[in-house]
């Protein structure tokens, strides 16, 4: 299971433009929504907030502790930064219900040297990097540990299919997706010069905020 994490929130009255003023008192505007609540505007500390949405991420379910009651679960579901100092502006929270499953997606995390690698028989080619799961919010886990013990000769891999998560996950990812594989050097240099990158969208993810500053 996921770690939890504890935030404390005010109720915010501050909207649009006039957010700016919040962040220049050291707070950060937030919004709560979720399937079965309206949405709330709130505001955090700014190095609070920095804090646990470094070690949370957006896979553990922060436990955000509302001035006035109304506290909730929630998990960060997008983090608008400012593109040039990288600081927070704002911040979404899905408000999760303890009977209702979420889908999320969770970093893959190799453990251990793959015995062909350390034989010197061939290299190590990496392939995704995250997978998407999809479990209540009791269940969810913070990433996948891939063992790379079985890896003992070249070509041998593994794939999404390959990976244990329980009977409280389901993995959304294609099966047939590539997470590891050995392989001989010149394969990996071939790889390497034909691949073509793209942009995956993240969880934090830098933008513009919809709230801007006030120009006071």
């Amino acid at each position: 299971m996921a770690e939890q994490f504890s935030l404390d929130a005010q109720p915010r009255d501050l909207t649009g433009k006039k957010v700016g003023r919040l962040r220049r008192d050291g707070l950060v505007p937030v919004v709560v929504y979720g399937a079965k609540i309206e949405p709330v505007n709130l505001q955090i500390p700014y190095r609070a907030l920095q804090l646990a949405l470094a070690h949370a991420g957006g896979t553990n379910l922060i436990n955000l502790n509302v001035e006035g009651g109304n506290n909730q679960q929630v998990l960060a579901r997008s983090v608008q930064r400012d593109v040039i100092k990288g600081s927070i502006l704002h911040v979404d929270f899905l408000a999760v219900d303890a009977s209702t499953k979420i889908s999320t997606v969770v970093q893959i995390h190799l453990n251990g040297e793959a015995p062909a690698v350390k034989a010197g028989l061939g290299v190590l080619l990496n392939g995704i990097q995250s997978i998407e799961i999809e479990a209540l919010p009791a269940d969810l886990i913070g990433r996948v540990d891939v063992d790379l013990s079985a890896l003992k000769e070249v070509n041998d891999s593994i794939h999404v299919r390959d990976l244990n998560l329980g009977d409280k996950v389901t993995i959304l990812t294609d099966p047939d997706d590539m997470v590891v594989r050995v392989t001989m050097v010149h394969e990996v240099e071939e790889e390497a010069t034909d691949e073509v990158t793209s942009a995956e969208p993240e969880v934090v993810k830098k933008g513009k905020a919809d709230e801007e500053e006030d120009e006071d």
